[in-house]
């Protein structure tokens, strides 16, 4: 089984160097306006806060999402009914496995 190589050419397409070149060129034509966009982006980012300021506002929603999860289960296992055991009269009618040393010694003794 043998693979037919992919076709890789290393040079420039000129195509996509121009559909490149069209979608990052600023509208004005300028460089100056390109980098003002960039770095107005960039200030804004740095305005969020920092990620450990991005953290602890999520962590807060963490809590109270683990919290009412911690509830809610409690609810429902608290509301699950036990097994019931058996009631005082059935545990003395119910027949007895005899115990294996009184076999035992019942048999040897005779």
């Amino acid at each position: 089984m043998t693979r037919e190589p992919l076709p890789f050419d290393h040079r420039p397409d000129p195509a996509l160097g121009a559909a490149l070149r069209q979608a990052l060129e600023p509208p004005e034509g300028s460089h100056a306006a390109f980098v003002a966009r960039l770095l107005a982006r960039v200030d804004d980012s740095r305005g969020a806060g920092s990620w450990d300021r991005v953290l602890a506002r999520w962590a807060r929603v963490g809590v109270a999402a683990a919290v009412l999860f911690s509830l809610a289960a409690g609810y429902l296992v608290g509301r699950a009914t036990a097994a019931p055991g058996p009631s005082v009269a059935e545990a003395l009618i119910a027949p007895r496995t005899p115990v294996v040393e009184v076999v035992l010694a019942s048999v040897l003794g005779n």
